[in-house]
């Protein structure tokens, strides 16, 4: 699913106008019912008042179509319109005098503090002051309007975007959002609802389709691509008949030093399970017998050093490398990084310590592989690439590295980003549960995996998130969020192959994020 910004969205609106020979108010229409549809069938006529604010503009108009066609369904409605400014939008106008058509209690106008109508803790609002047109940061008595709904108990309903929130610009004020419940956003969703700072005021989300044009739609570059169970199952590549071990690869594990022989058997089994044909894990002296034991399927080669690594040196030619995972940072291990780089032309995931390595010693920026794949947690990224203002300016600054190096960069966290350039990916599954220690390994494991079968890096990359976020959600359903570790995960990758193209849903499709 393709994410726009609020510009090219007012573009598709203006398209469809034209090419499907309707009005502007005809659109608006269609937009307010599908809201309406949306409410209507899960409320079923109950006798809840529903609370409807209503801008000027025309997020406020959609807010009038509904209300209105709430009306004629013989709900109780109470439509206000936040008169903050002396503009109108001619479509705001044309519903406006609709609804005073049907109903005898118009529309009450809001002025300021005096006019806060009281609401029940059972009651519903509905949100349409501002839209994705909104252009600066609400203020003054409208803010305050803001605050005094966040400060209610009863079920918040957004049309389109929380009021406050840009849809793809940073956010100025977070007293000055309103915190929905829910949102129904309008054909796609926006990029604001994806982002650490900005997300959090879009718990849950539907997309309603309003018919906008859809050639525009698929011609038009987006800003992002939302990449859910549809999108995977066009990625995943099925098994030869005929193949055989060596036919998906031999993947190289470099990981782990005293203390942290973990992450090399996580990787390790990650990389396996997600279909690697063959996997070497090459790890300390100390880690030779826990290999042995924990992955008998692995073959297992070991540094001259007993707690760290210092030479990688190996007798065949891997077809993917993942390096980094608990190596720590001992000068003899820098030096092996650098002499990994120089020496193997196979695709490198390059993860925790080996990211750190890089931070501290830049001139390795130099001899980083062309379409490596970097996948730094929070912390590892701003060592990479200094502080940040904002999210905007984060993934700025990862195009930038991305394009410079010619690498994919991985943004860890609720809504994995994955960049390629200027090219923005962001991933629709896992949950809070993945939240826990050794999840990154197992994630660099189920990338080196499917760089071994031949997978390019930037498919292996955005593939191998969405299975490694859906098997964590398999497994957060089967334990809760509290009790999934990453073994966890690996051991539901499976799982997540045969439910990739099975009937009925395992991915929560209203995008929770608890």
């Amino acid at each position: 699913m393709k994410i726009f910004s609020a510009k090219q969205l007012y573009q598709a609106d203006k398209t469809t106008v034209e090419k499907q020979k309707i009005t502007s108010e005809a659109l608006m229409e269609r937009a307010g019912t599908q809201v309406f549809n949306w409410l209507h069938q899960r409320i079923q006529g109950a006798a809840v008042p529903i609370h409807i604010f209503c801008g000027i503009g025309d997020n406020g108009g959609d807010g009038l179509v509904m209300g209105r066609l709430l009306i004629e369904h013989g709900y109780h409605v109470i439509v206000y319109v936040v008169n903050c400014s002396d503009k109108r939008s001619k479509n705001f106008l044309l519903n406006y005098d609709k609804i005073k058509n049907v109903t005898k209690k118009w529309p009450i106008l809001m002025k300021d503090e005096a006019d806060f109508p009281e609401i029940n803790d059972a009651d519903i609002i509905v949100d349409a002051i501002f839209g994705i047109g909104l252009n600066r940061c609400p203020g003054g008595w409208v803010k305050k309007l803001i605050q005094y709904l966040n400060g209610s108990k009863a079920f918040k309903l957004a049309i389109d975007i929380p009021s406050g929130l840009y849809s793809n610009t940073p956010l100025e004020d977070k007293e000055a959002v309103l915190n929905a419940d829910h949102t129904l956003t309008f054909q796609t969703p926006k990029l604001s609802f994806f982002l650490s700072e900005t997300a959090p005021f879009v718990s849950n989300f539907d997309v309603l389709d309003i018919g906008l044009d859809l050639e525009f739609l698929h011609n038009t570059e987006p800003l992002a691509q939302l990449i859910s169970r549809p999108e995977a199952q066009r990625f995943y590549r099925p098994r030869e008949k005929f193949g055989h071990k060596g036919t998906y690869g031999h993947a190289l594990i470099v990981a782990g030093s005293y203390g942290k022989i973990g992450a090399a058997v996580l990787s390790t089994a990650a990389a396996f399970k997600i279909g690697a044909g063959l996997v070497t894990a090459f790890v300390p002296k100390c880690g030779y017998t826990v290999l042995q034991t924990a992955i008998p399927e692995a073959m297992v080669m070991t540094d001259t050093e007993e707690e760290f690594i210092s030479n990688v040196s190996v007798d065949f030619e891997p077809s993917a490398i993942g390096i980094g995972m608990g190596i720590g940072k001992n000068k003899a291990t820098v030096e092996a990084l650098k002499k990994l780089f120089k020496n193997r032309k196979a695709p490198f995931v390059i993860d925790a310590d080996a990211i750190n390595i890089i931070s501290e010693n830049k001139e390795l920026l130099k001899l980083l592989p062309k379409n490596s794949v970097l996948t730094p947690h929070p912390g590892e990224l701003k060592r990479l690439l200094g502080n940040w203002k904002d999210d905007y300016d984060k993934l700025e600054k990862v195009k930038k590295f991305s394009e410079k190096h010619e690498v994919v960069v991985l943004i860890k966290g609720a809504y994995t980003k994955i960049v390629y350039g200027k090219n923005l990916y962001i991933n629709a599954s896992g949950n809070p549960g993945m939240a826990t220690a050794g999840s990154g390994d197992a994630l660099s494991g189920v990338i080196t995996g499917l760089l071994s079968q031949g997978y390019d890096p930037l498919l292996a990359s955005v593939f191998g998130v969405y299975m490694h976020g859906y098997a964590g959600d398999i497994a957060a359903g089967q334990m809760g969020y509290e009790a999934v570790m990453a073994s966890d995960i690996i051991d539901n990758l499976g799982e997540a192959y045969m439910l990739l193209f099975a009937n009925g849903e395992t991915e929560n499709e209203t995008h929770e994020k608890q």
